[in-house]
Formats: C-alpha cells, sequence, structure tokens
C-alpha cells in the first residue's frame, strides 16, 4: 500500500525540480536545483523527500546495476537506456518491451516481484569523444 502523499512546501519544490528536468538527477544533483529556490533545505531533507514520493509512487526511483541511483519524475510507462561511458540516463518512449510473467518464474529462495529491462549504448557525447 501506498502512503498518502501529503505535499510539504520542501516536497512540492523537489517534485517541481524533478519534473522539470530531462536528465534524471541524482539527489546530490537535484539538491543543487531546490537549494537556489529554497537555500536552507538540507541534503538529508531532499533524500527523505525522494524517498517518500517513490514509495507513494510520484515519482521513480532508477535503480540500475552499477550506477548511482537518479530518480525520474514522469512515472508513465517507458524505459530507459544508460550511457556505458558517462552513465548520461535517456528516455524510451513507444517501445513495447514483452517480459515474462513474474509470477510464472520460480526461483529457489525467492519470490519474484516484477523485472525491468535495462538499455545500454554510449550516447551522443561520448561518441563524438571517442573519434
Amino acid at each position: 500500500m501506498r502512503p498518502q502523499t501529503r505535499m510539504t512546501r520542501q516536497r512540492m519544490l523537489i517534485l517541481e525540480e524533478l519534473r522539470k528536468s530531462r536528465t534524471h538527477p541524482t539527489a546530490d544533483e537535484l539538491y543543487a536545483s531546490v537549494r537556489r529556490r529554497l537555500p536552507h533545505i538540507s541534503l538529508g531533507t531532499v533524500y527523505r523527500n525522494l524517498d517518500f514520493l517513490a514509495e507513494s509512487g510520484e515519482i521513480l526511483k532508477l535503480e540500475m546495476a552499477g550506477s548511482t541511483r537518479r530518480f525520474d519524475g514522469c512515472v508513465a510507462p517507458h524505459q530507459h537506456v544508460r550511457c556505458k561511458i558517462c552513465g548520461r540516463i535517456g528516455d524510451i518512449e513507444n517501445v513495447n518491451v514483452t517480459l515474462p510473467e513474474v509470477e510464472q518464474i520460480q526461483v529457489e529462495g525467492f519470490t519474484i516481484t516484477s523485472a525491468h529491462v535495462e538499455f545500454e549504448g554510449i550516447c551522443a557525447q561520448c561518441a563524438e569523444s571517442l573519434k
């Protein structure tokens, strides 16, 4: 069950900054952005509110293997691609990825509850620097 979202001023500002970002920021990056509007906010407050917003379904917490946790203000169904050189994240929309029914997969010692696909690539900036 999702906790009920109570929109404090701090939480609303964090959500606004995240939703206008297309870079899938880290908590530290979002903290820097929010501090411009709310100078006395602490990094701990940003982390706690991001966790709360993710648990309540208002935002997505992107925890891709081997990379820093990032956040996405768009909760509509979509996939992500991560640059394997710089770690930049991009949205992939209108791609239908069929996953097996997780309830049908059996692994000893586990109850599988969800699955996701992680795409990797090289962003345009990194590709240019490789030339």
